[in-house]
């Protein structure tokens, strides 16, 4: 908006901006809010159709981040953002409206909550189900130090699929510290939730004489004869039966929380209402906020699951601006899909993710097979092994940084039991904007822990649908971990003694260069442009990473002087830390240089540039390569 009379500029210096556009929020009437709500959804959906990101999540919360600036005092007051892919309005009104045109760019604005931007971004997260238990550890924190700020926790429905939010549930109505939840619901129609007794229930319970007639009525109960306890417990029976058919959200009330809503998380009055009276609560309270996502921008109200994150689009249209090209997530879904038709055994879970994970065809296809669990890693993968123990063949198909959720369950519920349940891992290495949160960095070193897990690593889409087949036959547990987008085709085919095998693409003597999964082309590219300035090197395709194929990697390693490993894992127990084991085990002894990704948390930007800033690009390789040589 402008600096006119009466509006809201969200633009400028950010040091002073935000508590400027806070305290200006304060005095705003419902009219110029509403005008600031369609603003910050005009300039969410510009940068978002631009840049790419969240779309429909943001669209959705756009009052309620308003109604909350109004209502608490960040940063003095703590707001918690579950997954924080919802965060873009919370950023504009704390003063980064000026650089949101950076919105997920490489050395931008992350889409996600980060510290070191703002002081209002409290906590970081970009995972689903951790603001509850966060927001309790900052009130009991804050009551330790004898402090009186308010502490709130936003988190969507679909975060309670979460073992973690309800483990942090049960826990604060045990504490019964002072804390505020909002449930974000914007899944749940409010008429279908509402009648009219309901609303006025609803209306008593906003009220703050409601929580102290409570609580006189219990206590005058008490005194009478008796001690009134049998009425105490008689009334409370037929509260409690009450509530449970009138009123969808004492569930939380008996976990110890007070429960308000639900509530129009559009309408600002209401929030500025119920938001006052949750304040006035004098120890947990939920507040439950319905909402639409997508709400503003006609093509993602009518398909929000589209919208969720985006790539490049077309405002007047929704349309994405690049078309969708065959990628690895499409070869996996189709390979599977086809596989299942002759195979009745085959199941597929997903975590919340069959569009991301590419199942959705799947369970079109095979609906009384595919299993959705919600935001729920673990469960996901101990429901696979008991697939798996009743004579399925089960397929986890989940992202890399969400599959370390589920660690323990992969060790002492597939890996112990010898179960046949494979692991499609998408998203693994760098996947760009999203960020550090996001990035599969890690799992081929935990995986690699894992006793009897094979581990497979294509480095194209035939060596994909092979590894997949392959795995589907045989009676151990197995994952096949693969990036982002797009890749390459290669073989016509490839048998199962082929595809256990690793794969000499550039012979070599004495300098190799051994890359695993997506660094494979990179390793070529690199190998070409050394070879033209008289490096031989030779190239290895390693396709299974656990266990290694010793028939070919230690004569070559015999023979080596000098070894360089690239993957797009952390050089921390990765490929490179697993061929160092092999040679000293075989008692050979070249040298190593390994590269990958480094020891520290790599932050947003496309594959590209990120693969360019950390040397991990063709000419990258090449140069460390040469640097190396000429120091040995």
């Amino acid at each position: 908006m402008s600096n006119e009379e009466g509006s809201v500029d969200i633009y400028g210096e950010q040091a002073a901006r935000g508590a400027r556009i806070i305290n200006r929020l304060k005095e705003l009437g419902l009219g110029e809010l509403q005008a600031l709500a369609t603003q910050l959804r005009q300039e969410i959906i510009t940068t978002v159709a631009a840049n790419g990101g969240h779309l429909a999540s943001n669209l959705g919360v756009v009052e309620l981040t308003i109604a909350l600036h109004r209502a608490f005092h960040s940063p003095q007051d703590k707001i918690i953002w579950d997954v924080g892919h919802q965060c873009y309005v919370h950023k504009i009104l704390t003063g980064r409206g000026g650089s949101f045109a950076t919105l997920r760019q490489f050395q931008g604005m992350s889409g996600f909550p980060k510290s070191h931007e703002s002081p209002h971004d409290i906590y970081e997260t970009g995972h689903s189900s951790t603001s509850v238990s966060a927001a309790l550890g900052m009130a009991l924190a804050r009551d330790l130090q004898g402090e009186r700020h308010h502490v709130v926790a936003v988190l969507g429905d679909g975060a309670l699929t979460g073992g973690l939010a309800l483990e942090a549930l049960n826990h604060v109505g045990d504490t019964q510290t002072r804390l505020i939840i909002i449930l974000n619901d914007n899944d749940m129609s409010i008429s279908a939730n509402v009648g009219g007794l309901a609303r006025s229930l609803n209306e008593l319970r906003v009220q703050p004489n409601y929580f102290r007639t409570k609580t006189g009525v219990k206590n005058l109960l008490t005194m009478l004869p008796g001690g009134g306890e049998p009425v105490i417990d008689f009334i409370q029976q037929i509260k409690v039966s009450a509530k449970h058919f009138v009123l969808p959200g004492m569930i939380f009330e008996e976990l110890g929380l007070a429960y308000l809503g639900p509530i129009d998380g559009h309408d600002l009055k209401a929030l500025d209402f119920i938001l006052k009276r949750a304040q006035e609560v004098t120890g947990p309270v939920l507040v439950h906020v319905v909402t639409r996502k997508g709400r503003g921008y006609l093509p993602a109200e009518e398909a929000p699951s589209r919208f969720h994150g985006v790539s490049a689009f077309d405002v007047a249209t929704g349309e994405p601006r690049s078309k969708g090209s065959l990628s690895y997530t499409k070869v996996f879904a189709d390979t599977l899909r086809d596989l299942a038709a002759d195979h009745k055994e085959i199941a597929v879970i997903t975590a919340a993710m069959p569009e991301g994970t590419g199942v959705s065809s799947f369970a079109a296809a095979y609906p009384e097979r595919c299993f959705d669990v919600g935001i729920a890693e673990e469960h996901a993968v101990t429901l696979a092994a008991g697939l798996a123990r009743g004579g399925m063949r089960p397929v986890v198909a989940i992202y890399s940084t969400f599959l370390q959720r589920a660690f323990d369950q992969i060790i002492s519920d597939v890996a112990l039991q010898r179960l046949p349940v494979v692991f499609a891992i998408d998203r693994a290495g760098l996947v760009g904007e999203d960020g550090a949160t996001h990035h599969g960095s890690f799992d081929l070193s935990y995986l690699r822990l894992v006793p009897g897990l094979r581990i497979w690593a294509p480095s194209s889409y035939e060596e994909l649908r092979a590894m997949l087949t392959l795995s589907l036959e045989e009676n151990i547990p197995s994952a096949i971990r693969y990036p982002k987008g797009q890749g390459v085709s290669r073989d016509n085919s490839l048998s199962p003694n082929e595809i256990k095998q690793s794969q000499v693409l550039v012979p070599g003597e004495q300098l190799w260069l051994i890359a695993a999964g997506s660094m494979v082309e990179v390793a070529r590219e690199a190998s070409a442009l050394l070879t033209a300035e008289g490096i031989q090197l030779g190239v290895v395709n390693l396709r299974i990473i656990k266990p290694l194929d010793e028939t070919t990697l230690l004569p070559l390693l015999a023979q080596a002087t000098h070894v360089v490993t690239l993957e797009e894992n952390s050089i921390v127990g990765g490929v490179g830390a697993a061929l160092q084991e092999l040679a000293r085990n075989a008692a050979t002894a070249p040298r190593f240089l390994t590269l990958g990704l480094p020891d520290a948390f790599v932050e947003h930007g496309t594959r590209e540039e990120l693969l360019r800033e950390l040397r991990l690009d063709p000419l990258g390789v090449a140069t460390a390569i040469k640097e190396w040589l000429g120091t040995h």
